[in-house]
């Protein structure tokens, strides 16, 4: 217990530094979990891979904050991101995505979920007070909600809170990149293809 002591007065000190956010272990998180539950706070649990962070992330973290005391984030690994997301994915590495998550005022504690780690098991770990999901999340379906409705006190599915989202981003800048190297193919072609006739 003195160990769950220690990582809540971490939690709540001002500055966002991730070694005070990130818990290191299921095991741990379950001992912070039961010290913080006792204590009377209401435990808001969300998941997600957070890539390019931008303004909708901040806000849907803001929300689901919203709905409790103390927001946990199980934040996707760079390996369960390229299973679920595909093999260009992320964009922005697992170490520089935690340290952004724990800058935000809304994050109290963030925990890596890893391919080994289906998306129930923070759930059935955590039991939070208030699950949150965004719905734009694929693999959690009106049937694995019913599944982990007993571990959760309430479910709550958040709208997108930005106008474009990670992956509609990514689309833009791989078509812009596209629009460019096709640019300078054309160009290139085209000095070439006159450097002939005029040879």
């Amino acid at each position: 217990m003195a160990q769950a002591t220690r990582n809540v007065k971490d939690i709540f000190k001002q500055e966002s530094n991730l070694k005070n956010r990130l818990v290191s272990s299921h095991k741990e998180l379950d001992g912070l979990v039961k010290y913080l539950k006792q204590g009377g706070y209401k435990i808001v649990l969300t998941q997600g891979v957070y890539d390019l962070i931008h303004e909708g992330h901040a806000k849907y973290l803001e929300a689901a904050r919203s709905h409790g005391d103390i927001l946990i984030v199980g934040v996707d690994s760079d390996a369960l991101t390229k299973k679920r997301k595909g093999p260009n994915r992320p964009i922005v590495p697992q170490s520089e995505r935690l340290n952004m998550l724990a800058h935000l005022r809304s994050v109290d504690v963030l925990v890596i979920r890893d391919v080994k780690d289906d998306i129930g098991d923070l759930i059935r770990l955590v039991k939070p007070d208030v699950y949150v999901a965004s719905q734009g999340t694929k693999d959690f379906t009106k049937e694995l909600r019913d599944v982990y409705k007993p571990h959760c006190g309430k479910i709550v599915v958040l709208p997108p809170q930005a106008t474009t989202s990670t992956t509609a981003r990514i689309r833009n800048l791989t078509i812009e990149g596209a629009e460019e190297l096709a640019r300078e193919v054309n160009k290139l072609t085209t000095d070439f293809l006159n450097k002939i006739k005029n040879a």
